[in-house]
């Protein structure tokens, strides 16, 4: 595989970009060698500076459910370029795609649009603390709300990936309101209500992580969560910015049939645009200003060309569509636990509806914990043989594959025959 255009592209990034890149999980830090630089996708493919194509299940990390340049996706954006890119008013999309959400998510009555899933749950939390008057805040260890101060604590994703507990630059003060509680562990939540009676706010999660690699909630985990909340009187958050629209229309909340409080959304809302949303009750969202006293606004917020492209993704999304992805995910999912066990290699893999993630460990992953007890060695090996063998998946560990309506079930066949290519070399190299 030549990559010389993508280094020689890496060495000028680095000259005026922190690391070369802009996002730190790209740098290829944590499987070693130097970034690929993309130069253009279509479809399940992605095609690097050097001319080399891979089967994509990165997904620009997860929003891109119909795969890349999707027909209706570039026509809705293509369409409304010439009208402008930003007003900074109001216009009937940003009403569009509301009205969307709100018919998929029954928790949801109003809708407030931000700019990115960190504003998302930024604001939630505050409107949580506006709600009811308290400051604690429950997080869940290995859970990735975004990159806000009082949430680095523990996080998942590109600071789990680099060994960064939390982040430099984070005043104690700043998370000194923020508990932790184990995924999965409800005794965990219910203690620190205990020892901080009427003073927590809220709790959030992600009520499938997805980044610390996918670990899904054990049964009635999350049922048994909600009545937590409910009983101490504390708003339940679900950071469904990776989940929303990709486990099923509702998201996570229908799937598991679980109500909360406040819902973050992000990625798929905007068919691949920058994009951020968050939605309660209109009880709820009635203290979000200008209604309200809780202050938080956006200049790019609503942007017309992110409304067009989420609005286009969600409106291609039908019980077919969830049907196919799983059946997909499935086969792949089946297959690698199939050559894992044949050539000897442990391993377990966490799946639900199109998302999985590999753990090169013979134990099961159900919390942060066992993510750390992984093989990251073992899986940097895994994720360079796979690129050798024309297949993309996340440069973590601790993130998750995404499968798109783009993928065929060639490709995957085609992703299995890489996946044993790439096992049966390291199988061979211990």
């Amino acid at each position: 595989m030549k990559t010389a255009n993508s280094e020689k592209l890496f060495r000028r990034a680095r000259n005026v970009l922190v690391g070369g890149v802009n996002s730190p999980v790209r740098s290829f830090a944590a499987v070693g060698g130097s970034p690929l630089f993309v130069s253009r996708a279509e479809g399940s493919y992605v095609y690097d500076a050097d001319g080399n194509r891979f089967i994509d299940y990165v997904a620009s990390w997860g929003p891109l459910i119909l795969g890349h340049s999707h027909p209706s996706v570039v026509s809705a954006v293509g369409k409304r370029l010439p009208l402008g890119t930003s007003f900074g008013a109001p216009c009937e999309l940003e009403t569009d795609l509301a009205t969307l959400i709100a018919k998929h998510f029954p928790s949801i009555e109003k809708v407030r649009l931000t700019n990115s899933g960190t504003e998302a749950t930024m604001s939630a939390i505050r409107l949580a603390r506006a709600v009811t008057a308290r400051e604690h805040i429950v997080k869940f260890e290995g859970c990735y709300h975004g990159h806000s101060d009082f949430l680095l604590v523990k996080s998942g994703s590109g600071a789990t990936t680099f060994g960064n507990p939390s982040s430099a630059g984070v005043p104690k003060s700043f998370v000194n309101r923020t508990l932790l509680a184990r995924y999965n562990d409800i005794d965990s939540v219910k203690r620190l209500f205990e020892k901080h009676p009427r003073k927590i706010a809220g709790v959030i999660i992600e009520p499938v992580a997805g980044n610390m690699g996918v670990v899904t909630p054990e049964k009635n985990f999350l049922k048994k969560l909600r009545s937590t909340c409910k009983k101490h009187g504390a708003v339940l958050i679900f950071d469904e910015v990776i989940t929303g629209f990709r486990l099923a229309r509702g998201g996570a909340q229908k799937l598991f049939g679980v109500t909360p409080d406040i819902t973050c959304l992000g990625k798929i809302i905007g068919g691949g645009l920058p994009v951020g949303a968050y939605g309660a009750s209109a009880e709820i969202m009635q203290m979000v200003s200008p209604e309200g006293p809780m202050y938080q606004a956006g200049t790019l917020s609503g942007n017309p060309l992110a409304m067009a492209a989420g609005i286009a993704t969600v409106k291609e999304l039908n019980p077919r569509t969830y049907r196919r992805l799983e059946s997909l995910t499935a086969s792949l999912v089946s297959g690698i636990r199939e050559i894992t066990a044949e050539l000897g290699i442990a391993a377990t893999v966490n799946s639900v509806g199109s998302m999985f993630t590999v753990f090169f460990t013979d134990q099961k992953v159900t919390d942060y914990a066992g993510a750390l007890g992984c093989d990251t060695a073992k899986y940097a090996r895994f994720f360079r043989n796979l690129l050798q063998n024309g297949v993309m998946f996340p440069p973590s560990q601790f993130e998750s594959v995404f499968v798109s309506t783009a993928h065929t079930k060639k490709q995957v066949d085609q992703t299995l025959q890489a996946v044993y290519a790439s096992l049966r070399e390291i199988s061979e190299g211990e």
